[in-house]
């Protein structure tokens, strides 16, 4: 009974002082700068690459809402893409449920069969 309780209390002592080994100085490093990391601070990988383009002001994965144009020869809708041809659908009209589908090659300007809208095709290069 003796052994066991001493046992015991060897398991708890050599658990305590672990505890204390992998605990203690993260804890005094983190609690010594007074703050947590911002999502800048500890991104990784992709994520990071995503967070420092966007500072630059690029858009990698197109996460935010892309520039409206007229839709002229002029100014034509720009498609991004990183392949040389890729699949647009265009809604003519506001509250038309009919998408008109068609095929954007790069290098050419392109017309919707529908409304006559204008589109073209730009390369994208991703991040990675």
């Amino acid at each position: 009974m003796a052994s066991s309780w001493r046992l015991c209390q060897f398991f708890s002592r050599a658990a305590a002082a672990r505890r204390t080994l992998y605990l203690s100085r993260p804890c005094l490093r983190a609690m010594s700068v007074g703050a947590l990391p911002t999502d800048e601070q500890q991104a990784t990988g992709l994520e990071k690459r995503a967070i420092q383009s966007l500072s630059k002001g690029k858009d990698p994965y197109s996460i935010l809402k892309p520039k409206s144009y007229l839709g002229t020869k002029e100014d034509p809708h720009i498609v991004p893409s990183i392949n040389q041809k890729r699949l647009v659908g265009c809604v003519c009209e506001e509250d038309n449920s009919q998408i008109i589908w068609f095929w954007v090659h790069e290098g050419e300007l392109h017309r919707c069969p529908s409304c006559g809208s204008h589109y073209k095709l730009v390369h994208h290069e991703l991040p990675h």
